[in-house]
This record gives structure tokens, sequence and C-alpha cells, in this order.
């Protein structure tokens, strides 16, 4: 038997945490707007920061004190009842045998070995060599070919 809640319900720290939360960012935030300090821009967004943050235990709280029927949390979690008669036992076992069919074969003739997926991720090291790369910008309307770099200008490059 499942206890009774009363009050605040079952997540009491996360309804305080957000009590907690609210009160600071006010304090803050109208520190910030009532009191002549150089940083009072700085007080105002932190307030207000802390405000929003304490949503989040407060959208904590709500979804911790949801109450779903078990018969509801049937379908969600596992707990239904597989028919092992019927049109719908027919089609569950049909759906179990082609995926572990499918899982089987995959196994069976699968993918590369460990040791084949290992051999093929070896980077290949870069090789020393520079080339020379001929950048031009090219219009639409321009019927000239771009310019080629000369093997004098592409040794000069460093």
């Amino acid at each position: 038997m499942e206890p009774e809640y009363q009050g605040l319900g079952r997540c009491t720290g996360c309804f305080w945490l957000a009590v907690a939360f609210d009160i600071v960012g006010l304090l803050v935030l109208l520190i910030g707007v009532f009191v002549n300090v150089f940083f009072y821009d700085l007080l105002i967004y932190a307030g207000a920061i802390v405000i929003f943050l304490s949503l989040i235990w407060w959208v904590f709280w709500y979804s911790g004190n949801i109450e779903v029927p078990p018969a509801e949390l049937e379908d969600d979690v596992g707990l239904l009842k597989k028919d092992k008669g019927g049109l719908s036992g027919v089609v569950r076992r049909l759906s179990t045998r082609v995926s572990s069919s499918i899982r089987n074969s995959f196994r069976r003739n699968g993918g590369p070995s460990r040791a084949q997926r290992s051999a093929t991720r070896q980077t290949v090291a870069p090789q020393g060599e520079q080339v020379a790369v001929s950048m031009a910008t090219v219009t639409p309307h321009e019927d000239t070919p771009p310019a080629t770099v000369s093997t004098e200008a592409a040794s000069d490059v460093v």
C-alpha cells in the first residue's frame, strides 16, 4: 500500500529549493532596483536569472507529484500483459521471429571483424610535399580563363 501524501506531496525538497530560489532571486532583484550601488544592473540581471532557474525546481516538483494509475502505466513501462492468443499474439510472435532472424543474420554475415575494423582505422600520415594552389574570383560575366600560377611562383610558397 502506497503512503498517502498530504500538503506538499512527494517532492518536498524540490518545492523548498524552488521557494528558496524565488526568495533569493527576488531579494537580489529588489536590491538592484532600490539600493544605490554602481553595479545595480548586475544585481537586476542576476536576480532575474535566479528566478528563471527556480522554474527548474518548480517543474521537478510538479512532475514528481503527477499520479498516474497503474492501469495507464501498463503499456509504457513494460507491464503489458502479452496476449498468447488472438490476432495481436500472432502479430507479436511474427514480429519477434522476423526481428530475431534479421538480428542473427547480421551477426553471422555482418560487417567486418574487430581486427579488420581496427586495420581500416589506421590513418595515413600526410606527406611533406607542397602543392601550389591558384585562386581567382570568377564572376558570371567574365569570359577570360582564370590566371595560372607559374612554376617560379609555386616554388616561392613556404
